[in-house]
């Protein structure tokens, strides 16, 4: 297993009369290679519960492990975790700062000790990942736009190889067109690297389109984990803690109320034509 989580807690202000239980009872698995979404409203605990993963927050309480090794144990590398379980924050663009793109994107295998020639060819095939040529390397991250300073946060973290990629919030703040470039653009690098993604995001439809499994936080709890089409079905308990369904869910229910016979958990526009267009040959 990539990543399991037995038990986990984490109070905020422990101790003081400021406490906040932010997890409660975490307890997950995350296989090798899955692309799994984490959705829940602001304050669920989504994303104090990523900043475990790599080990920026400890846990109060609960162990967590890193293909089999317990990362609490004393004389665990953290610095080795970090460089296989890389975070990218929300509005990443925001920790840019070297004077051009490929420097940016060098720093973090400068960091796990490869000469400048290792770094620059580490950078330069992870610029390509994300979708940035040669002609980009020298340029000023500070002149592109909101979506390719996404993709030079986005390579940084890729520059490091790691084996599970987790990504908080995107595509916050970009276009239609940006948000779909940078999620097409992970899809692809999830099917030919076979890497773990974690898709944090408030967009049902981008986590029905592209994640295989989502976990649902609430209060600081799981309250589901599945297939997204399983996790929609409940699509009115969603609704009762901020959350929604896709669009296309509510389209299907409705179809399917006024006595069309079309599979109302469809959660993708194309698994909604695939039924309509059967429920209409039926007919």
């Amino acid at each position: 297993m990539s990543l399991k989580a037995e038990h986990i807690n984490y109070i905020y202000s422990a101790g003081t009369a400021y406490e906040i239980a932010a997890l409660r009872d975490i307890n997950f698995e995350i296989p090798d290679g899955q692309f799994l979404g984490l959705i829940g409203h602001t304050g669920s605990g989504k994303s104090t519960l990523v900043q475990h993963l790599n080990g920026l927050i400890k846990a109060t309480g609960g162990q967590l492990y890193f293909n089999g090794e317990d990362i609490y144990r004393e004389g665990y590398s953290m610095r080795e975790l970090r460089s296989q379980v890389g975070l990218v924050f929300q509005y990443p663009e925001h920790q840019l700062f070297e004077v051009d793109v490929l420097s940016d994107v060098c720093f973090g295998p400068l960091n796990q000790g490869m000469s400048k020639e290792a770094a620059k060819e580490r950078a330069r095939a992870a610029l390509r990942m994300v979708g940035l040529g040669e002609e980009y390397e020298s340029r000023s991250p500070f002149e592109l736009s909101g979506g390719q300073k996404r993709r030079v946060a986005i390579a940084g973290v890729l520059a490091m190889e790691p084996q599970v990629l987790i990504l908080d919030e995107p595509t916050a703040g970009l276009d239609p067109r940006g948000r779909d470039e940078i999620l097409d653009q992970l899809a692809a690098l999830h099917r030919e690297k076979k890497i773990t993604v974690i898709l944090v995001s408030h967009s049902m439809e981008d986590v029905a389109r592209y994640v295989e499994r989502i976990i649902v936080m609430n209060q600081g709890k799981i309250l589901y984990d599945g297939e997204p089409r399983e996790v929609f079905r409940h699509y009115e308990e969603l609704e009762q803690v901020g959350l929604a369904a896709p669009q296309v869910t509510y389209i299907m229910h409705a179809l399917k109320a006024s006595g069309l016979d079309v599979d109302e958990n469809a959660t993708t526009i194309r698994e909604a034509r695939e039924t309509i267009l059967q429920a209409f040959r039926k007919e």
